[in-house]
Order: C-alpha cells, then sequence, then structure tokens
C-alpha cells in the first residue's frame, strides 16, 4: 500500500510539473520574439528606406584601385608587434593571465574608413559592416568567410552604417540579402566562399525587387548611390600608403608576417604593388 501511494504521489507530481511547463509555453506575460514584434510595427521596405538613405558605400573605382587593404589581417589571427617579431599579449586585469591579443574587426574597420576618405574621429557612431559573411544572428557559427583575407578587409564587402541599424543587418537575413544583391550590381563581385556558393547563386538570380531600395542598381538600371565616397586623392593616397606599407612588409617585416598568405591575397585579386 506505501508503495502504491509513493507511486501515485509521483505520477501526480509528474503531471503537475508537464502542466506548469505547458502553462509556461502558453504564459500571457512571456515576450513574442523581439524580431517578429518588430516587424510588425516596421515592414522590411521601411528598414531598407532607412538603410538606403543613410549608408555609406565605397566607390567602385576605390575598390578597383585597391581592393582589399590589410591583406595580412583576417578575424582572429594573431597581433604581434616589432615589425612582427613579437607576440603582442594582453592581460586580464582581475586574473593575471595573459592570453595572446587576436584581431576582431579593428583593421576591416581601418579598411573603411580609409576607402571612404576618412578618419576615425570622423565617423562617430558609425558601424563597419560586413555584407558577406557566414549568417549566425546567434554567433554561435564561427564565421569562416571574414576569417579569409581574402574578404576581411576587402572594401567591397562592407558599408558603413549608423550604429543602431547593423543590428538589422544582423539578425534579418533578406536585409543582408538585398546587401549583397546592391554589392554584386555595384562592384560586380559576389563572394566566392565555399562556405556563402548556395547563398550567391540566390544572390545571382535574385527577383525579389519589392523592398529593393529604388536609388540601388539593378541588372537593368545603374545608379549612383546616396552616400558613395568619390574615389579622390585622399582615397587614393591612402590606399597608395597602404601599398607601399604591403611592399615595405613582404620585404622586411618580422618573422611572424604571412608572406604566404599575403601574396596568395594579392594575386587573388590581382593587385600590383
Amino acid at each position: 500500500m506505501v508503495a502504491c501511494y509513493l507511486a501515485t504521489q509521483r505520477s501526480r507530481t509528474e503531471i503537475e510539473l508537464l502542466n506548469n511547463l505547458d502553462e509556461g509555453k502558453s504564459n500571457p506575460d512571456s515576450l513574442p520574439d523581439g524580431l517578429e514584434a518588430l516587424r510588425r510595427e516596421l515592414g522590411l521596405s521601411d528598414v531598407m528606406r532607412l538603410i538606403e538613405r543613410t549608408a555609406q558605400w565605397v566607390d567602385p573605382k576605390t575598390f578597383e584601385y585597391l581592393p582589399v587593404w590589410y591583406p595580412e589581417h583576417a578575424r582572429r589571427g594573431l597581433f604581434y608587434k616589432a615589425s612582427w617579431s613579437e607576440p603582442q599579449m594582453n592581460r586580464n586585469r582581475q586574473t593575471g593571465a595573459t592570453i595572446h591579443k587576436f584581431e576582431g574587426n579593428i583593421h576591416a574597420n581601418k579598411a573603411l574608413t580609409l576607402a571612404l576618405g576618412l578618419r576615425a574621429v570622423e565617423r562617430p557612431n558609425w558601424s563597419c559592416c560586413h555584407i558577406w559573411g557566414v549568417d549566425d544572428a546567434a554567433y554561435q557559427i564561427s564565421n569562416a568567410v571574414v576569417q579569409d583575407r581574402r574578404f576581411f578587409s576587402c572594401v567591397a564587402n562592407m558599408v558603413l552604417l549608423p550604429t543602431p541599424l547593423k543590428a538589422f543587418t544582423d539578425v534579418m537575413p533578406e536585409v543582408k540579402m538585398m546587401l549583397r544583391v546592391c554589392a554584386l550590381q555595384l562592384y560586380g563581385w559576389s563572394c566566392d566562399h565555399d562556405e556563402v556558393v548556395e547563398i550567391a547563386t540566390q544572390v545571382a538570380e535574385w527577383s525579389g525587387w519589392d523592398a529593393y531600395p529604388e536609388s540601388w542598381p539593378k541588372p537593368d538600371r545603374s545608379s549612383t548611390l546616396r552616400g558613395m565616397a568619390k574615389f579622390s586623392g585622399r582615397i587614393k593616397e591612402a590606399a597608395d600608403r597602404r601599398k607601399a606599407a604591403i611592399r615595405a612588409d613582404l620585404a622586411s617585416a618580422g618573422p611572424h608576417y604571412p608572406r604566404e598568405e599575403v601574396r596568395k591575397v594579392l594575386d587573388y585579386w590581382k593587385v600590383s604593388l
């Protein structure tokens, strides 16, 4: 009888637990997915209109002159000092542990800033947005595209957006797709990394023009984008300085400089120094 009573009580407890879980799923106090909530208030065309009116683009002539500005760097690449001779370390002030400092988005930001003819102080509250990468709003997947030196500091693979708008490109794949379509039409370039072959095919076959901004180029329509930084003497000088720095590093940088990888990147883009 005792065993039967305990079994009955256990069954009742399990049922109550399951009921509580079911109630949690339909809890009227829980919030809907934030992205869906935003979509109900702000349509895709509205989002694209904001991006259309504020995005800052690199001139195709700048891209032709120097497609990739820091071929020695890529996301999560290790940093070195003393002309690539010594590891650059970071020390945690709380634990005292030291780790080798690695690349986040520093040199992509530098490349885009220079290719737009700007200095860092001249772009407050603007963010560098990579157009091509491995799409993962949860940031759980390794981003092989921007870990590739060919694409990390490629100026056709970036657009400068007001910082709040960058969130749209991080979590809304349809926004990212239209940026990729625009980059294809503007620069004649689409990323050919193995990780994005299927997406590149979708971009090439794109037909969803309803929310695509009217002022952006299409296969049957060329366009000068609002916010495009025209290739200028200032931009050319910055590009020439980068070319000279790459030449010098290939010749005399320290033992950690990735010479072979840099040469492969330059060959891929057909860059002449």
